[in-house]
């Protein structure tokens, strides 16, 4: 639902796949399960379509298709890839599902009807180049093989064993990839482009910057937790910043606001700052008293000047404690608020509001410290890969 450029990337290479082998009349179509709106919240997905020289037009998105209106009809088959089940609000959907390709945790018993491949690798762009190098590897072109490079190196932290994520066939798929096509950007620059793309907020509108990383929470309170890409001092400055969140808050449903920003010093060291806005004094003075106190983990927050009389802003000494860590510090807010455990994260809600995408460095990724760095251990790993080929 969040169509980062994995899940995009492996939409449209396998949907590719299919329209080159099946044995059928039936057209074969990437579907990206976002609004078409919602894709210049996805800036490293549209820097990847224009290096592969890619239109965005070009693309199906959901709110082009009646997929209930064709299911209805009988005339729908579903792939799913980079996930293997569902939304609740897409369970009507589930008999049109034949096929699962996907790197999560899996949550769909395999069936006759419909097979299921779910392997924990880095990236599911690498089980989608897999299939097309075992099925068939004569359509694979520099364009194809672009897009999957990149978005196994994207997902696999530029496939650092230190990073965490990267699998020994992420890395065969990876490699398999340079071999064929030698002309393929080197993965450290490809890498860091990919990752400037994905933090570049300089073409978005404050509520685009609000909601390219969301995350809500609902109790007696809605409150959201947004995450900035750029220093607090600078969102700061935006003009008619307060009557902008006002009418986000009113749009979208929202008593009180998170936002939490993350830059970088020139060293790759993480910066981290916080700010809590409400029309509600008491709110926001509530929520802002509970960060403070906040001990699992503790914050170590520090107030700093805010020009704004409905913002309260912070910087945060903790700078390895990411949305995921202060996520369930506010839900334990609420709990104790209510006084009961009736709580509704945003990951299913209908409000409209676009899912974030996975693999974010604002979850806890291996990146919150900053780029890994190369072991000596890693170099003389990659030479001797480089000698025995």
């Amino acid at each position: 639902r969040a169509c980062d450029l994995d899940s995009m990337v492996s939409a449209l290479a396998y949907a590719y796949f299919l329209s080159k082998t099946a044995h059928s009349e039936m057209l074969v179509l990437p579907l990206l399960n976002i609004r078409q709106s919602e894709l210049l919240l996805r800036s490293d997905n549209i820097f990847l379509l224009r290096q592969t020289g890619l239109s965005p037009d070009l693309l199906l998105f959901r709110d082009q298709l009646d997929l209930q209106a064709l299911q209805r009809d009988g005339r729908l088959r579903l792939t799913l890839v980079d996930h293997n089940v569902l939304p609740s609000s897409d369970s009507d959907l589930e008999v049109a599902v034949v096929e699962v390709i996907d790197h999560h945790l899996q949550e769909r018993e395999p069936s006759p009807s419909c097979p299921v491949t779910v392997e924990t690798v880095g990236s599911c762009a690498t089980l989608v180049t897999e299939r097309i190098i075992q099925k068939s590897p004569e359509i694979l072109d520099q364009q194809l093989a672009q897009l999957l490079y990149a978005a196994v190196v994207l997902d696999c932290v530029n496939m650092s064993p230190a990073a965490g994520k990267v699998t020994p066939k992420d890395s065969q798929f990876a490699a398999a990839l340079e071999t064929r096509f030698p002309a393929l950007p080197p993965r450290g620059a490809l890498f860091q482009a990919l990752q400037n793309a994905k933090f570049d907020v300089s073409g978005l509108n404050t509520e685009q910057m609000l909601l390219k990383d969301m995350k809500a929470v609902s109790g007696s309170l809605n409150l959201a937790v947004s995450v900035l890409y750029i220093t607090l001092e600078e969102f700061l400055q935006r003009a008619g910043l307060e009557e902008e969140l006002s009418s986000f808050c009113q749009k979208f449903g929202f008593d009180l606001l998170l936002l939490m920003t993350i830059s970088f010093t020139e060293n790759k060291e993480p910066i981290r700052e916080l700010a809590v806005f409400s029309h509600s004094t008491t709110c926001r003075d509530q929520v802002s008293q509970y960060l403070e106190q906040a001990h699992s983990p503790a914050l170590d927050l520090s107030p700093i000047s805010c020009p704004h009389r409905l913002l309260t802003a912070y910087q945060q000494g903790n700078t390895l404690a990411s949305r995921k860590k202060l996520l369930p510090i506010v839900k334990d807010f609420l709990r104790e608020r209510d006084g009961d455990s009736r709580l509704v994260d945003g990951e299913e809600d209908e409000s409209g509001v676009p899912p974030t995408p996975m693999n974010s460095l604002v979850e806890g990724c291996p990146l919150d410290g900053g780029l890994p760095s190369i072991s000596a251990q890693d170099l003389e790993e990659k030479f001797s890969k480089m000698a025995n080929n």
